[in-house]
């Protein structure tokens, strides 16, 4: 996955765009009310997502690919970036207020996806917070390439995408504590200058 995502970076670079997704101003709103000072945030690219939420938060932001950690210095110069994988990183002696994370989950196959929510709770403290977005299962993608799991489909060698229908989501966060679900519809432009909609869901709550 590591050598998937330097290719592509080193090829698109800012490969979604200037603009960050309205989700992270959900999220930053609903962490503010929570009174949050620190925030995690796995998979964060190339930081378009992160810069909204270091003007007002402390920010550790975890990224796999090389390439993604090198353009997000250049582009948000107040987040910490750690070059990783969640599954791996060194902060087990840290917890955090909240976690914000985009568009990771549904990368993973179920025992994965469900290790990355666990570890993602555990690095929340007694009163941490959460907010995730995933594919929907309404996402014209559902169906592309061989299912390998239930809704888990490969579309490309060792690329695969989990889409979630509203129980599926839940139920992954069942240890929980779930404020609210819903679903929206974001549009990017690529570096081709394509157009993408993406049907998504989206879920927050507190550590349990």
């Amino acid at each position: 996955m590591k050598e998937y995502w330097n290719n592509r970076f080193i090829s698109e670079g800012l490969i979604w765009g200037e603009q960050p997704s309205q989700t992270v101003y959900d999220a930053k709103r609903f962490f503010a009310k929570n009174n949050v000072k620190t925030v995690l945030v796995p998979g964060a690219g190339y930081g378009r997502n992160t810069k909204i939420l270091s003007d007002t938060f402390q920010v550790d932001a975890i990224e796999l690919s090389t390439e993604a950690v090198l353009l997000a210095r250049q582009w948000d110069h107040r987040s910490c970036f750690i070059e990783g994988s969640i599954f791996e990183i060194p902060l087990r002696d840290k917890q955090y207020n909240a976690v914000y994370c985009y568009d990771l989950i549904h990368l993973f196959t179920k025992l994965d996806r469900m290790s990355l929510v666990r570890t993602c709770i555990e690095l929340l403290d007694e009163e941490g917070i959460y907010y995730f977005t995933c594919f929907s299962n309404e996402d014209a993608s559902y169906g592309n390439g061989v299912e390998i799991e239930e809704n888990t489909f490969e579309y490309k060698k060792d690329k695969v995408s989990h889409f979630f229908n509203e129980d599926d989501l839940i139920n992954h966060f069942k240890d929980t504590v779930i404020f609210e679900t819903g679903t929206l519809q974001e549009d990017f432009e690529y570096t081709n200058n394509t157009i993408r909609t993406y049907k998504l869901r989206y879920i927050f709550g507190k550590k349990k």
